[in-house]
């Protein structure tokens, strides 16, 4: 069954997307949604063999997507990448900068060539990319930029490289909003929280543990959506958001506000009687 988003049919008939990391998780559910609103979807990624499983999952559904392996660290590979969609298409109208990773570490353990290969996948790689598409078509015929960033409000202990590198992207997309706006470019950022996706299958089975007692902590005492953050970049990629741009939509359920006894936390509990419904990925 095809993708069932929130927004109407046909909203991004004739306009080509780039999805960075689009082979799994939150990037995957977000290229399904947009093929299903009519894009033709670039998905982007290091692993041929994940991004040939969601392109045959998109075609199936019928939905337009090219899948492009390249290494967004990489200046060159992200050159040939968007020149290779230009040739394809002709036109790229929305870079969504979805690709990244970290590891969990003490600070005091992170050795400074594991701190720049973290900013370089989470910072640099999405700079790298930015400026290309910009420079190559967006600067001369506009566009859409979305950055995906994290819940790196009031610190990220365990994560400081990431949450470095995550905070320099929300400095930049409000730098890139303001220099590009003449050009007609919007740029904004989407900063999820706890969302349940694929990547908890990458941390220790400790880690994963105690990642369930992170909602105790959370307004809303639940883990958030892939669904639930690829609306809110399709919300700005949209023309509900023409008059948005610098702006930064949290997907966290609330994280930075504390659950502690009083209206946050009551209100939340007793919404759990209530079923959560939301559009899930297909296939997922």
């Amino acid at each position: 069954m095809p993708y069932q988003s929130t927004f109407r049919a046909g909203l991004f008939e004739g306009q080509v997307v780039i999805v960075t990391g689009g082979g799994s998780g939150i990037g995957r559910c977000i290229a399904h949604e947009l093929a299903a609103l009519g894009a033709a979807v670039v998905i982007v990624g290091r692993n041929a063999e994940k991004l040939a499983t969601v392109e045959a999952e998109i075609v199936e559904d019928g939905g337009k997507v090219t899948p492009l392996v390249c290494d967004i660290r990489e200046e060159a590979q992200v050159i040939a990448t968007i020149e290779a969609v230009l040739a394809r298409h002709g036109r790229i109208d929305a870079l969504v900068n979805n690709a990244g990773g970290q590891y969990r570490t003490a600070m005091k353990t992170i050795s400074t060539k594991g701190f720049e290969a973290v900013v370089r996948n989470n910072l640099t790689g999405g700079f790298i990319f930015m400026r290309e598409a910009y420079n190559r078509w967006m600067d001369a015929h506009g566009g859409a930029i979305v950055n995906i960033i994290a819940d790196i409000w009031n610190g990220w202990p365990e994560f400081a490289h990431s949450g470095a590198a995550r905070g320099g992207m929300h400095t930049l997309t409000e730098t890139a909003a303001c220099e590009w706006s003449a050009s007609g470019v919007r740029v904004n950022s989407v900063a999820p929280g706890g969302i349940a996706s694929s990547g908890f299958d990458t941390y220790s089975p400790e880690m994963r543990k105690r990642l369930f007692d992170y909602t105790g902590r959370i307004p809303l005492q639940r883990f958030g959506t892939e669904a639930e953050v690829s609306a809110a970049v399709v919300f700005l990629l949209s023309p509900g958001a023409a008059y948005i741009t610098g702006t930064c939509i949290r997907v966290d359920g609330g994280a930075p506000m504390p659950a502690r006894p009083g209206p946050c936390r009551n209100t939340a509990r007793a919404g759990l009687t209530k079923v959560f419904t939301a559009p899930n990925c297909p296939k997922y």
